[in-house]
């Protein structure tokens, strides 16, 4: 229980640190929030917890083909915000093209037989 909420506080306190840094310059902000923090920790504790090589490579292989569709909030975010949509509707749709992406990227690498 008392590595969980570790892994909990660590992660949290790597979100809000973001979101201050943001605050002050959105430059830096977006190149720390760029970098797979979050993954390698996910990789870090799956590593921990298990010791199992192979699962952490799994998970490194998932996180890099589905990286993909993620770029379509990042692209689409800023241009309904400028287009005028507010920020709420804006992350909505957004965030809803970018679940389509996945289910894509899902079907597309089931159809080469890339199984993950």
């Amino acid at each position: 229980m008392l590595y969980a909420a570790i892994k909990v506080l660590l992660t949290a306190v790597l979100v809000v640190a973001i979101s201050e840094i943001a605050k002050r310059s959105s430059l830096l902000g977006g190149i720390i929030a760029s970098l797979p923090l979050t993954s390698v920790l996910a990789l870090i504790w799956l590593y921990g917890e298990t010791g199992d090589t192979a699962k952490v490579a799994s998970l490194a292989s998932s996180i890099f083909w589905y990286v993909l569709p993620s770029l379509v909030l990042f692209i689409l975010l800023p241009v309904l915000i400028s287009k005028g949509m507010g920020f709420w509707p804006s992350l909505f749709a957004a965030s809803a093209a970018t679940f389509a992406a996945y289910l894509l990227m899902t079907a597309v690498l089931g159809r080469f037989g890339i199984a993950l």
